[in-house]
């Protein structure tokens, strides 16, 4: 039986947050923390954020739901009292802004972390709280421009179009969790706790959509030098084609994908040359291609056209709004929406979360907390092993993972796994190779597979045979968790379901992601970044405000970007991590799957709340005044993002640029000199990076964000993600080259399963192992 103790049921969290983190804490409230959250008379600021329903702030509700809460004034000796015995109760500790909470009980997350040395404590600002930039302010837009996203977004020409508002600040929380649930977990098994200094700017440059990082697989395909720098010539990797009754989306990746779609075409034998297996060749023809593909679909609907492109085996969705998305049976059928009262008399249909944890959804359960409660004492048990490991270990030193992970989201997962000391096996198939795989003519591996996969083992492994399917069940039983994000049943066809793993190993931890989840009617479908953005609303939702070129078909500007690849993979990595906390405490697995259909309605939560709600019927009382300008500056297609959130900020623009029209004096000034001007004044403002830009900015260089890796196949270092964060006592990442196809076969089968060199090699025979293409080993020498 499976336990049924919350993941996360026996940490303390203790949350002194603005609107700028409260999502942080509310994503360990939903895998169970017992989260209080402390607020100063009058109540936290984020109550009146906005936008707001019948005068409820929605970003509150729905970022401090699961959470309970006291009123505690800093002037009251009493209150100070109370204060410090939280603090001394508590595991965890987060506050944010600049100076934050903590400062008004005179303290701070640092002198909280020396002061009580089993606490981990989490400051969460913009920009983090050293560097030549500290006291810079960020809203969503000004962070999409500097972490270079907006660079990637919008027409090859004209100006850029800003992601819809949330995304920016919702994947800045995802990576603070992580990064806070690693530190604890460390601190359960060396005792010591840890000080965690938080950039959101930092958090959104690394984890967004990394230019510098893993790309997608069409990205993958291409050569270096055709790829785009800056402002994007491609729009056409992921396209999009009108239909009868609105738009499809295409994702054809794979040789056997393109096979269906060549087929439905009726199989034109202008493209019947083997070499159109390839990406390049596809987009290199794309022009030719795309008319034949217009017209096969322009007389019929999106349903149509999802139908027979899934029965040729062609990835495609259709671009729904989202309202389409919100009301569709797969949401309904599979929970991932509910009915919730945010406070008395306010009731919206709400996401609730983004894990399901041993089959039902871990997220919304109670409304956030009113000023009259009065929870001043903690209500979980406190789970206080004995260490067993050193502080010099790194946090997760001792785990074993089997990774079947793919393309992005699979290897993002793994890799952040591999950088906090897990041993990473990963299993790879001759038949069937990972996506990233995919090179140029003259590599031996792609820069994204590289980063993806650096500090893993790599193992070959045809899981459709017998015998390798004996090794594999040997490998689940040495280890502690298994990861994958095949398509929903590919696991169990393989012989190795949930319940097959447990009998192999009742203690293991099994984490999935898909496109749209394991269950309901979409659950079936193949499913990529770009098709679960149309399918969800996301693409209907990034579009421009300005006339949309004659000749374009169509005004949507997601098509050079992965999201939520990225970020799927670091959700995925803070189920598993709470389900290894669990087992650490109770001893049992669990089984987590992650859906990006159901990550991006999280990520937007606020947004598609309000849309729901007035969609409803209900009315905006007290909509977002904010304004984002992308406005241009002197240079050429230079752009300074400014965001006016309140009349302080119009003064203070008025001030700055002496009265002078904002956008005439921002024309004659380099984006970065209007940037500094404007962030001086207190008004956030940025400028549009492009990927170049990050590694030399003087703030990220300043926190020593990147690492330089060195891989033997790349004559020059490629630059990677340090760590999710600074830490006291966790150094950045170990940079250990990404394995060729089954380099470490022999080694892990003769260090982890005991096997003889005789027998290897008679698997090798057998075709059941693969190592190193022109490996000759028969004598066991570790490579």
């Amino acid at each position: 039986m499976l336990a049924s103790q919350p993941l996360l049921a026996s940490v303390r969290v203790l949350d002194l947050c603005d609107q700028t983190a409260d999502a942080v804490s509310r994503l360990l409230a939903d895998l169970g923390a017992d989260v209080i959250k402390i607020e100063p008379p009058g109540g936290s600021p984020a109550r009146h954020t906005r936008p707001a329903l019948d005068g409820l702030s929605v970003p509150f509700a729905l970022h401090n739901a699961n959470k309970r809460g006291v009123v505690l004034d800093p002037a009251d000796d009493a209150d100070r009292r109370a204060f410090l015995e939280l603090v001394a109760g508590a595991d965890i500790v987060v506050d944010s802004g600049n100076p934050g909470l903590a400062a008004a009980f005179g303290t701070s997350c640092a002198v909280l972390a020396d002061e009580f040395p089993q606490l981990v404590t989490m400051s969460v600002t913009d920009f983090g709280a050293c560097g030549p930039r500290a006291s810079w302010r960020a809203t969503d837009a000004v962070l999409y421009a500097m972490c270079s996203a907006l660079s990637r977004s919008g027409p090859t020409t004209g100006i850029p179009v800003l992601p819809p508002d949330g995304i920016a600040s919702a994947t800045a929380a995802v990576q603070a969790a992580w990064a806070v649930l690693v530190a604890y977990f460390h601190r359960l098994r060396c005792g010591t706790g840890d000080y965690v200094d938080f950039s959101r700017f930092d958090a959104v440059v690394l984890t967004l959509d990394p230019p510098f990082g893993t790309q997608g697989q069409a990205a993958t395909a291409r050569n270096a030098a055709e790829r785009w720098r800056g402002r994007p010539r491609n729009q056409d990797s992921y396209p999009i084609f009108a239909c009868r009754d609105g738009y499809v989306r295409l994702c054809v990746l794979a040789p056997r994908q393109w096979h269906g779609m060549w087929a439905w075409l009726g199989e034109p034998e202008q493209f019947a040359d083997p070499r159109f297996d390839s990406i390049a060749a596809r987009t290199r023809a794309f022009g030719e291609l795309s008319q034949l593909m217009a017209a096969l679909f322009a007389d019929k609907t999106m349903k149509q056209l999802v139908a027979e492109g899934q029965a040729h085996g062609v990835p495609i969705a259709a671009v729904l709004t989202p309202a389409q998305a919100l009301t569709s049976e797969h949401l309904a059928a599979v929970g991932a929406l509910a009915d919730a009262e945010l406070a008395p008399g306010v009731t919206a249909r709400v996401p609730v979360g983004y894990w399901v944890v041993d089959g039902a959804h871990a997220g919304y359960r109670t409304p956030a907390p009113g000023l009259s409660a009065d929870d001043s004492a903690w209500e979980s048990p406190r789970f206080t092993p004995a260490a067993t490991r050193r502080v010099a270990d790194r946090p997760l030193a001792g785990i074993r993972v089997l990774d079947l992970g793919v393309i992005v989201a699979g290897g993002e997962f793994s890799r952040l796994f591999a950088d906090m000391g897990a041993e990473v096996i990963k299993i790879e198939s001759s038949s069937y190779p990972d996506g990233l795989r995919q090179k140029g003519p003259d590599q031996q591996i792609s820069e994204s597979f590289a980063r993806a996969h650096r500090n893993n083992l790599g193992v070959g492994l045809e899981l459709r045979t017998a015998a390798g399917a004996e090794v594999f069940s040997r490998l689940v039983s040495a280890s502690d968790a298994v990861f994958a994000n095949f398509k929903p049943g590919t696991l169990p066809a393989l012989g190795f379901s949930y319940e097959r793993l447990r009998e192999l190993n009742p203690a293991v931890v099994l984490a999935e992601s898909s496109a749209f989840g394991d269950t309901g009617p979409w659950s079936t479908r193949m499913g990529y970044g770009p098709l679960v953005r149309a399918t969800i609303g996301l693409t209907q939702l990034w579009t421009s405000q300005e006339s949309t070129d004659p000749a374009a078909r169509h005004a949507f500007y997601d098509a050079t970007t992965i999201f939520p690849d990225h970020v799927v993979g670091r959700i995925s990595a803070i189920g598993a991590l709470a389900a290894l906390i669990r087992r650490e405490r109770d001893g049992v697995g669990a089984r987590i799957h992650v859906s990006q259909a159901e990550a991006v309605i999280n990520q937007l939560d606020t947004l598609y709340v309000t849309l729901a709600a007035v969609a409803g019927g209900a009315q905006l009382l007290d909509p977002d005044p904010a304004t984002h300008l992308v406005l241009p500056c002197a240079g050429d297609d230079e752009w300074c993002v400014v965001s006016i959130r309140s009349d302080a900020d119009r003064h203070a623009i008025a001030t700055v640029t002496g009265q002078q029209e904002l956008a005439a004096w921002i024309r004659d000034r380099p984006p970065i000199r209007a940037a500094e001007a404007l962030q001086a004044a207190g008004v956030p403002a940025g400028p549009m990076n492009r990927a170049a830009d990050l590694h030399d900015d003087p703030q990220l260089r300043s926190r020593k964000v990147f690492s330089d890796m060195a891989h033997p196949l790349f004559a020059v270092p490629l630059s990677t993600e340090a760590g999710p964060a600074p830490y006291r006592h966790i150094p950045s990442a170990p940079q250990r080259p990404a394995p060729l196809p089954g380099a470490d076969t022999r080694q892990v089968c003769r260090d982890v399963l005991g096997m003889a060199n005789g027998d290897i090699d008679q698997l090798i025979a057998d075709g059941v192992l693969f190592t190193t293409a022109g490996d000759t080993q028969t004598t066991g020498a570790s490579r």
